[in-house]
């Protein structure tokens, strides 16, 4: 059994955080970098002619594809945070799904199918090993009850998008001009440059190991069976806590399928419904994908953070802040609806509108997505915080599946319905959770 930790105060990091936090930053920076920037090219790639040196897919076979490679990197996160509380340990798990990444990315620097299929799903079991358990180590950097764990959370994320800002920049315009396999390589690089700097910040990330009981060489399994769930959730208050994670997963769901059509039918939308030309030079259409990131890291992020900061316990609650992210997200793409209408009169659109939209969905991100993983780490019982944070990724698995599908039917839709349609659903969604979020902030039991 782990020896009870004696709370520490560690401010000697960025901004009076735990110094942990930048090598998790850093970590997360790189495996994002090889994430988005896999992702800016992916589509665009299996639909590019075989004369072009893509695969021809249609659109619809290449939705279907990025659909069902975005619910398995995030689905996986289930098996991984499960795999670092009952085996592993969340340190262990990072590592070994680094490397597991770094592998797939230049599994798919191979021009071949069957390395292109090898690669993804390698990506698939690497980032489910990492992704849940650098989240649930930034949450244990921190005391409970720590006011800073919020505002942690939120710098970890600027980290997420430094890598997404970067990475369409380099992988997407080395994939688009100057080979698809290069791109990449040149993400699988991005992933190995990660894995260095990690393992050379162990040190740091000891006290948050203290508290996840792994301090020692190996992490000890849980003597519970692992489909016992109802043995983990043990009193009253527990259950009501991850019934209320349940409800947010639904809304966080709805949230990701219009987000991460960025990667689908949004991408398809810039490369070949817009004018992506900016003072008189033509520009690879990957680079709307570092927009979201560019809006972060330009000061919305700090912004944003520092607000929550400053209204202290006047904040609103996380239901509330998961309301305003679907707002957002809405307004993004209630805002294209008329660009997307003059597209259907051959004219290709001005850059403006999608700049509009990102911006838009880069508040409503920040309103839900740190909140979301701070929440979890709040809400979860300890003893399966891990499992509880794979989980909560599924609900960007399903959204994920769910712009591919949107992304499928670009060609078959009329993009003023479907982008109609998106925004209809999230502004109803908002509402509805507004609606619930008395009920919701009892199942939370004081937690905010």
């Amino acid at each position: 059994m782990a020896q009870p930790v004696t709370p520490q105060r560690d401010t000697a990091g960025w901004f009076g955080h735990p110094r942990g936090l930048s090598t998790l930053f850093f970590t997360e920076m790189w495996e994002r970098f090889s994430f988005y920037g896999l992702k800016a090219l992916l589509i665009l790639f299996m639909t590019a002619a075989v004369t072009q040196g893509g695969l021809g897919f249609t659109d619809q076979r290449a939705g279907n594809v990025i659909g069902w490679y975005g619910f398995g990197v995030y689905a996986s996160a289930i098996f991984g945070g499960l795999a670092a509380d009952k085996v592993f340990g969340q340190y262990r798990s990072v590592l070994l799904g680094g490397i597991i990444i770094a592998l797939g990315h230049f599994s798919m620097a191979i021009p071949t199918l069957a390395t292109f299929y090898l690669g993804l799903c390698l990506i698939v079991v690497g980032t489910g090993l990492l992704k849940p358990n650098a989240s649930t180590m930034v949450g244990s950097l921190y005391d409970p009850g720590d006011a800073r764990r919020d505002a942690g959370f939120s710098i970890f994320y600027v980290g997420i998008n430094v890598g997404a800002f970067l990475a369409p920049l380099i992988v997407g315009t080395l994939g688009q001009e100057v080979n698809w396999h290069t791109g990449f390589a040149c993400a699988g690089f991005g992933m190995i440059v990660g894995l260095i700097q990690y393992v050379a910040g162990k040190p740091r990330l000891l006290p948050a190991l203290e508290r996840l009981g792994q301090s020692e060489k190996r992490a000890a399994p849980s003597a519970d069976p692992w489909w016992m769930f109802w043995r983990w959730v043990r009193t009253r208050e527990e259950w009501g806590r991850v019934a209320a994670i349940g409800v947010l997963f639904v809304f966080s769901s709805i949230f990701w399928g219009a987000f991460e059509q960025a990667s689908s039918s949004l991408n398809l939308f810039a490369d070949r419904l817009t004018r992506n030309t900016a003072f008189g030079y033509n520009f690879p259409s990957t680079w709307y994908q570092s927009l979201n990131s560019m809006f972060m890291i330009l000061g919305l992020a700090p912004l944003i953070g520092s607000l929550w900061v400053r209204m202290g316990d006047r904040q609103p609650s996380s239901p509330v802040k998961f309301s305003l992210g679907l707002i957002f997200v809405g307004l993004g793409f209630a805002l294209i609806v008329p660009a997307a209408v003059m597209t259907q009169q051959g004219i290709k659109v001005s850059p403006w509108w999608l700049i509009g939209l990102y911006f838009l969905h880069t508040i409503g991100e920040l309103c839900l997505s740190p909140v979301g993983l701070s929440i979890v780490t709040k809400l979860a019982p300890a003893r399966i915080v891990g499992f509880m944070m794979g989980w909560w990724f599924l609900s960007i698995a399903v959204g994920n599946k769910l712009a591919g599908m949107a992304g499928g039917l670009f060609e078959t839709l009329p993009l003023p319905k479907l982008f109609g349609a998106v925004a209809g659903v999230a502004f109803a969604a908002a509402l509805i959770l507004l609606a619930i979020t008395p009920w919701l902030r009892r199942l939370m039991g004081g937690v905010r």
